[in-house]
């Protein structure tokens, strides 16, 4: 019963997809945002999301629950924080080339929107071969990456320059971390 009463008081107060943490729509098929409370997959599935990309790591059984109630596709690429890997982004793009960009819409999210965001900007500069520039309008709007995330990305950029062949590279720099003087 309790759990009942939650759900109906967090579907009340979810009436929009304006309280969805850094919520952005990245193209016409990719959306990013923070993690989604289940009023929010519905209502992400009413305007056209099919597949949901979760990159948080740890027990993530609520939100298999919650996909699975609503007929959404669910994948997860666990991407530590402190420590994210080339291979996160390579799982990553492979289940992206399921999508039927034509037809169906993927959310990628994590806490905070700063790893869908980075793994977002990733995808549409290596992969789609998207405008750099306006990748990373999207990708500063929601957050300036650290200088673990700057080096993780460098090296993904890295990584498709050498097998496309091109050199591709970001135009902004790492945030700099703040020291006490």
């Amino acid at each position: 019963m309790a759990k009942a009463q939650q759900q109906s008081e967090e579907t009340q107060q979810v009436n929009s997809l304006t309280s969805l943490t850094n919520l952005q729509n990245n193209n016409d098929f990719m959306v990013s945002s923070g993690l989604p409370a289940k009023a929010h997959l519905a209502l992400l599935k009413e305007e056209g999301v099919a597949y949901v990309v979760d990159l948080i790591p740890g027990d993530r059984s609520q939100e298999i629950m919650n996909t699975a109630e609503l007929g959404l596709n669910y994948f997860n690429v666990p991407v530590e924080w402190e420590k994210p890997v080339l291979t996160d982004f390579l799982n990553y793009s492979a289940f992206m080339q399921r999508v039927d960009r034509g037809s169906e819409k993927v959310l990628t999210h994590c806490k905070l929107n700063w790893r869908g965001a980075s793994f977002t900007y990733l995808y549409r500069v290596n992969v789609l071969g998207e405008d750099e520039n306006m990748a990373k309008k999207d990708l500063l709007a929601i957050w300036q990456p650290n200088p673990t995330w700057y080096a993780f990305m460098e090296g993904v950029i890295a990584h498709y320059n050498a097998i496309n062949s091109t050199d591709n590279a970001m135009s902004f720099d790492a945030a700099i971390p703040k020291t006490e003087s």
